[in-house]
């Protein structure tokens, strides 16, 4: 860790070492909001802050639904004070005019949410009370609305600047290799056995953010195999009885799992700073290292070859591999992004479709969500910049010239 990720660590320590107890306040919730919202004493605001996440914690969903509804509602925003303010610093823009806008555009349950971070260690607590929130809040615009605050701020508090990236290992705490084994999303930690052989060779590494006032919970956590050439089965990569490569052999940073662990920082980026930053460090300790590629899933492949009329049958390998391309390169959303989510995460961030293996991935889920076809997204560190720039602005997907290829020949079949 770096000396100002180890003060910031402390700084956060003693916040948890620190601060008034909870007193018994048996107000209704949307009465403390009001009272904390207003508090102008910092112990009893903490007292209150304290008061209302113990409380509400101790709701059953109901009653989390309500008082999700009340900050929705009454501590929104007042549109007529927003228009009002508006016009009258459209009429005289001023510091003052300015001001007065600002407080009327933002909403009071956004002071509130700031109010509760306050209390040591609410930030953990305030990601769960988003989960809630986005676990019950599904098709509510209301609700929506007010995940739009939740985001709004964490996007600040779980900033790049504020985010350790540390090394997972055998050797690392226990109760954090529970984590992974519990989070990883991609691949399923079987046992620790499992576990051992992903993290303890020369040739495999892990990799997770972290955040000083989450200090005991990943974020998000990569797993990378070191290989000479690029991999096309996760069967393979993983197998039980293969032999280590000395990590200096190895030419190829595999990113082959990649897993968000906080259900309430959903939509908060950080992917995209993980992966750049291991590879810069990956290429900093192994010289030899001149690839960084993924292998991927494909989660999104069969739920839309089943929905196609009359699809061309999958029968052979060869027409596997063609159908996945055409997919990954041609299937959009309304909004002309990618339609399988994968993809849209690595092409965003600037890799291109490198190539597409069939009899990649033959586990249950594998089978089930792509027929056991995995992809390999390149990361040119000299084009990723390009790369994400295109798509960004044009929807353009890079591709390797095999995979533009394979595509045609789907739509040729498809013809």
């Amino acid at each position: 860790m770096t000396l100002l990720a180890d003060l910031l660590s402390t700084v956060f320590d003693r916040r948890y070492r620190s601060g008034p107890a909870a007193r018994d306040d048996s107000r209704p919730l949307p009465d403390l909001a009001s009272a904390l919202v207003s508090a102008s004493g910092e112990t009893s605001g903490l007292a209150l802050a304290r008061s209302y996440l113990d409380r509400f914690e101790q709701l059953d969903d109901g009653e989390k639904l309500a008082v999700f509804h009340d900050l929705a509602e009454a501590k929104n925003i007042d549109p007529t004070q927003v228009r009002n303010t508006l016009a009258a610093y459209e009429a005289d823009p001023s510091k003052a005019t300015y001001r007065a806008f600002m407080a009327a555009a933002e909403p009071p349950r956004q002071e509130l949410i700031r109010r509760l971070n306050q209390v040591p260690g609410a930030t953990a607590r305030l990601v769960r009370m988003r989960a809630d929130l986005l676990r019950l809040g599904r098709g509510d615009p209301a609700l929506q609305a007010l995940d739009l605050d939740f985001r709004h701020l964490f996007a600040s508090w779980f900033n790049r600047g504020f985010l350790v990236l540390r090394p997972i290992n055998w050797e690392s705490p226990a109760h954090i290799l529970e984590k992974i084994i519990a989070y990883e999303a991609v691949h399923a930690i079987d046992s620790w056995d499992d576990l051992r052989r992903r993290l303890q060779p020369e040739d495999r590494r892990c990799f997770a953010f972290f955040h000083p006032a989450m200090p005991d919970e990943p974020l998000i956590f990569v797993e990378v195999a070191l290989t000479q050439g690029i991999p096309g089965s996760i069967q393979m990569l993983l197998a039980e009885e293969r032999a280590p490569l000395a990590a200096e052999d190895a030419d190829t940073a595999v990113f082959y799992s990649i897993s968000n662990c906080q259900a309430g920082l959903a939509s908060i980026s950080f992917g995209n700073s993980l992966i750049k930053q291991v590879a810069a460090d990956l290429s900093t300790e192994l010289a030899g290292l001149k690839t960084f590629v993924t292998l991927s899933p494909i989660p999104g492949l069969m739920r839309w070859y089943t929905a196609q009329e009359a699809p061309p049958p999958i029968d052979t390998s060869e027409a596997l591999r063609a159908t996945a391309a055409h997919y990954l390169l041609k299937a959009k959303t309304e909004g002309a992004a990618p339609l399988d989510p994968v993809a849209r995460f690595h092409l965003g961030n600037g890799a291109l479709v490198h190539a597409v293996h069939a009899g990649a991935d033959t586990s249950e889920k594998g089978m089930a969500q792509s027929a056991g076809a995995m992809v390999n997204y390149l990361y040119d560190l000299g084009k990723v910049a390009q790369n994400h720039e295109k798509f960004a602005t044009e929807k353009t997907v890079a591709a390797s010239p095999e995979v533009r290829a394979l595509a045609a020949g789907a739509a040729r079949a498809q013809a």
